[in-house]
């Protein structure tokens, strides 16, 4: 089979890093036509800034990277310094980027892209808040029918929140741009907080990147041994979930991931549990399903795929 043609929309991040290096670590897979930034765990300039970052340490400067939109739909931007640092990527020393940024925005990227290749050819893999997306949608809403596949990560539904007791990040930022994005129709592929906290760095998981004893290992540790350190005082776990790198993992290994496809709805009305993903996952309304909703993943095989696509780099 010929490598999955995907944008992936960020908001780096560390665990999006590693999201992007597993991507560009695996041609074989994956044929990355660009990256699309968005404001979600730092201000877009940061999460651009970041993207170039990431690729250059990838060896991979050729990456098109297109910067979007710089704050949610409705609501004012709220950021995640707390978890990822000042700059989102706290950890390593890297340099500034030197690498280019084009010139098109990432919602005239996403829509000329869906319209100028084959239909159902071209997959969305959203790994921060959905707001460039639902900008597409909402700008050229014949672009949901060429879309093959929308892969995220965001919600949850037994795990429930992680930035307001009922709401995952990227969901709460911009729960708006996702109830758009979870009704335009096209498939839809979740994986929520039940998922990724079932990845977890732990010291065993991340020996592999130590092993490297490369540039781009090195910054993997330092990427995780940094902002592990939230989660493991948070949850009284012994690592942090490695969210982002899930979305990208399905698409190589879709074998890894279990889940069901249900209903799911985006709460946008109620402060208190406004962002919430409500997942029918027993099937006890009449809604039609509209997602896969992943609900596990085989940890030791996931980071197994990880470290060996990575240290290609």
């Amino acid at each position: 089979m010929s490598p999955r043609k995907i944008i992936i929309d960020t908001d780096p991040g560390q665990d999006d890093a590693v999201a992007i290096l597993l991507a560009l670590a695996s041609p074989e897979d994956i044929d990355l036509l660009g990256l699309t930034t968005v404001a979600g765990n730092v201000p877009l300039p940061l999460t651009t800034k970041n993207a170039q970052i990431i690729c250059e340490l990838a060896g991979k400067a050729n990456t098109p990277i297109f910067k979007g939109a710089d704050a949610p739909l409705k609501h004012k931007l709220v950021t995640a310094e707390h978890v990822h640092g000042e700059t989102g990527l706290n950890g390593p020393t890297l340099p500034d980027p030197t690498m280019p940024v084009r010139d098109q925005h990432a919602v005239d990227f996403i829509i000329d892209t869906l319209r100028n290749e084959a239909s159902d050819t071209i997959t969305l893999c959203p790994l921060g808040p959905l707001t460039n997306i639902a900008l597409a949608l909402q700008k050229a809403p014949d672009i949901a029918d060429r879309i093959q596949e929308i892969v995220l990560m965001g919600g949850a539904y037994f795990e429930v929140g992680n930035v307001t007791p009922t709401a995952e990040f990227n969901i709460y930022v911009d729960p708006e741009a996702a109830d758009i994005v979870f009704k335009c129709g096209a498939p839809i592929t979740v994986m929520p907080l039940d998922v990724t906290h079932k990845a977890l760095t732990t010291q065993e998981h991340i020996q592999g990147f130590r092993d490297m004893d490369t540039k781009v290992g090195h910054a993997v540790v330092e990427w995780t041994n940094f902002f592990e350190r939230f989660d493991k005082e948070k949850y009284s776990t012994p690592g942090a979930p490695l969210h982002d790198p899930c979305v990208i993992a399905y698409l190589i290994r879709p074998d890894l991931f279990s889940g069901r496809y249900i209903n799911v709805e985006i709460e946008i009305t109620s402060e208190l549990t406004r962002g919430m993903t409500v997942a029918d996952w027993w099937g006890v309304t009449d809604r039609e399903p509209n997602a896969t909703f992943m609900g596990d993943v085989d940890a030791d095989a996931f980071f197994a795929l990880l470290t060996e696509r990575v240290a290609r780099l």
